[in-house]
């Protein structure tokens, strides 16, 4: 567990699994568990430079040959911080990304599926510029260069 950046490269994201109250991981994903995102340049002040999400859903389907899992993730605040509940990411908390991974018994496939990404305005002045622009790139297809890297990373795992 936790070894993402070592499926996606140095120069990407590094992501690490939290519990509720905010202490590292070593274990399998759970629904209502946390991501904390570390992506390249500035992150948001308050979060001390990370982004985060929680795990809303994680769903297996087995039948026949095709076996496929997908975690659903969604902006979060900053667990265990009981004084700020404001969401600590780039994208607003109506924003979900979905990793699905899939083996139909002759190819695997990995996807990420980002659905109602907008800005998170709900932060300090240069936290908003931050998320505007992060944001922009990301709806922009920036994004896409890291979520190229780590499902590649992991179908080669």
């Amino acid at each position: 567990m936790n070894q993402w950046r070592e499926y996606s490269g140095a120069l990407t994201a590094d992501f690490k699994l939290y519990g509720s109250k905010g202490k590292p991981l070593d274990r399998p994903p759970e629904i209502d568990d946390y991501i904390r995102i570390d992506i390249p340049g500035p992150g948001e002040k308050e979060a001390k430079g990370y982004d985060w999400v929680q795990i809303v859903n994680i769903s297996s389907h087995h039948t026949g040959s095709l076996e496929r899992i997908s975690i659903t993730c969604r902006p979060s605040k900053i667990p265990g911080n009981s004084e700020n509940n404001r969401i600590a990411h780039f994208y607003s908390s109506k924003a979900t990304s979905t990793f699905m991974i899939s083996n139909n018994g002759k190819e695997i496939m990995a996807a990420i599926y980002g659905r109602n990404e907008s800005p998170n305005f709900n932060a300090s002045f240069i936290d908003k510029i931050r998320n505007i622009m992060v944001g922009i790139g990301g709806m922009m297809g920036i994004s896409k260069i890291q979520w190229k890297a780590l499902s590649d990373g992991l179908l080669d795992f």
